[in-house]
């Protein structure tokens, strides 16, 4: 690589850009609250309508698009740098078509799309939205160009940036037009506007950062590049690599399409059909609490397997793939059943009611396959897997499509959580079975199993009587959503005291496991602990 920069260099560039992701994931899942509060169910049930089409693009264009520049650009180190410019040049053009053409689709097709959905009013919110598919090629190429050098932090630093000035974006802006018009499709709009402005404020800052280059290189003789073969690696890379994060969206999107318009279609009243899709997309941000880890992991294991399974015949790498495995399961379905214990106090206290609770926490279950996903295609990443791993996820997808609307109209808004749930156990499942045919281990012995067993009853206990007590005596006297915040914040800490607890008391993991594993310092410190009490 041009840039002189070794492994520690590196390894410090991923934790950032780790924590720079997960800082993102974070205020994404927290900004929604305010939000919900601010618009109301139905409200709510404007912006997650159109939410998916635009995140869709934000996320193939960083997770995808930069990813695959950047491996493109990384594996050309014997070329010369003209090459390596006239390849970004090439791309920048390529993408420069794909987006003008998308913005197109999206912003000439929104009556359609809105008609599709059963709401036309949504069709400004679609038109505003399109503006983000313009910020892809700016996007892709400044953060592909960085990380192909091994230089995280300017990456880092503009998603932070964009994700800050979105959030500060949507809110204020949400707050400004419901103080003044109270249009809930205006508010759906200013949403939209902060996510393309949140766009913007990352391509200047990297523009500036790359900058620096710029003034340095001084080169104009021009390379000829096989245009059509690095077109079709980047296109069918970018696809493979962000597949894992754009499956939730694309099944955000077939809900867009089929929950709104089954409802109204089976007598539900228009007004209560958008404020039910409105309380059941609550469930996206309580999703995103419990793949914190899972997320995490997943950024962190690509570098590491990849790096890794180069080494010692892989050796080292099967032991990381079994802490990847047992880490994101343990830490999946301890989220899961924590949030399920407490989801009707959770539900009143972020979202002021505790309506359709019973949906929430079935909807709360895609936890536990999200988090085998994110961590199965990441290690699968790392080991150069990507195309079999995203047919794998586009099964599950069209299992998604089959069953929504049918499961909607047997049992209602449920139906659509059964749905979600059932292609992502497919698409879990196809992972681990092709993942076993490819690296034939045992991804955890019974024992992990039974002591997670063991540690999950003895949390539902503890919470279910520590929930009676707090609720019905301790906070019996204040007000019903004060009452069920501090109930539900106990009970889940309770909840996670426990677990972890009988975790660190079994050994589930060892104390070298936790080491590894980020934020992991204190749990070993905790065990070593509890085992000195023996």
């Amino acid at each position: 690589m041009p840039e002189k920069w070794g492994m520690k260099v590196y390894v410090k560039g991923v934790a950032l850009l780790t924590l720079a992701a997960l800082f993102v994931k974070v205020l994404s899942m927290l900004y929604r609250v305010p939000f919900q509060n601010l618009v109301g169910d139905q409200g709510f049930y404007i912006y997650q309508q159109v939410y998916p089409f635009v995140a869709i693009f934000v996320v193939w264009t960083s997770s995808g698009f930069a990813v695959a520049i950047s491996k493109i650009l990384a594996e050309a180190e014997e070329r010369d740098e003209v090459w390596r410019k006239e390849l970004l040049r090439v791309v920048f053009y390529y993408l420069s078509i794909l987006s003008i053409l998308f913005f197109a689709i999206l912003f000439g097709g929104a009556d359609l799309f809105a008609k599709w959905m059963g709401d036309p009013e949504l069709a400004s919110l679609l038109r505003t939205g399109a503006f983000v598919t313009l910020c892809m090629p700016a996007i892709a190429v400044y953060k592909g160009f960085f990380q192909a050098r091994g230089m995280m932090t300017p990456v880092a630093y503009a998603q932070v940036v964009e994700q800050t000035v979105r959030v500060l974006v949507i809110l204020g802006g949400t707050w400004l037009v419901m103080t003044t018009t109270s249009s809930l499709y205006q508010a759906g709009q200013m949403a939209m506007a902060g996510t393309v402005v949140g766009e913007l404020a990352g391509i200047i800052l990297l523009w500036m950062y790359y900058k620096k280059f710029k003034q340095r290189d001084k080169i104009v003789v021009r390379k000829k590049v096989a245009i059509f073969p690095v077109l079709k690696e980047l296109t069918v890379l970018s696809i493979t690599v962000s597949m894992s994060g754009l499956l939730l969206l694309f099944f955000q999107l077939v809900d867009s399409f089929t929950v709104f318009e089954t409802l109204t279609k089976s007598g539900v009243p228009t007004i209560e059909a958008m404020e039910t899709k409105g309380i059941y997309d609550r469930g996206q941000p309580l999703v995103q609490v419990g793949l914190v880890i899972a997320t995490s992991l997943s950024l962190a294991i690509v570098p590491l397997v990849a790096h890794t399974s180069k080494k010692d015949n892989g050796r080292r790498t099967e032991r990381f793939i079994q802490l990847t495995y047992r880490t994101s399961l343990l830490f999946g379905f301890a989220a899961t059943l924590g949030l399920m214990l407490v989801m009707p106090y959770v539900n009143e206290m972020l979202f002021e009611t505790r309506e359709l609770s019973n949906v929430l926490i079935v909807f709360v279950a895609q936890i536990i396959w999200l988090s085998l996903i994110l961590t199965l295609t990441a290690m699968l990443q790392g080991l150069g897997k990507l195309k079999i791993p995203t047919l794998i996820l586009i099964v599950g997808f069209i299992v998604k499509v089959i069953c929504n609307e049918s499961f909607i109209i047997r049992w209602g808004i449920i139906g659509a959580v059964y749905a979600s749930n059932l292609g992502l156990i497919c698409s879990a499942i196809g992972l681990i079975y092709y993942f076993k045919k490819i690296r034939p281990i045992r991804f955890a012995p019974l024992r992990f199993y039974i002591c997670t067993g063991f540690a999950s009853v003895a949390m539902i206990a503890f919470v279910v009587l520590w929930r009676y007590f707090a609720e019905q005596m301790l906070f019996a006297s204040l007000p019903s959503r004060l009452n069920a915040a501090l109930t539900g914040s106990s009970a889940a800490l309770i909840g996670a005291f426990v677990f972890l607890t009988i975790i660190a008391k079994y050994r589930v993991l060892t104390s070298r496991d936790w080491f590894l594993l980020p934020f992991g310092r204190r749990m070993a410190s905790y065990q070593l602990w509890l085992q000195r009490k023996k």
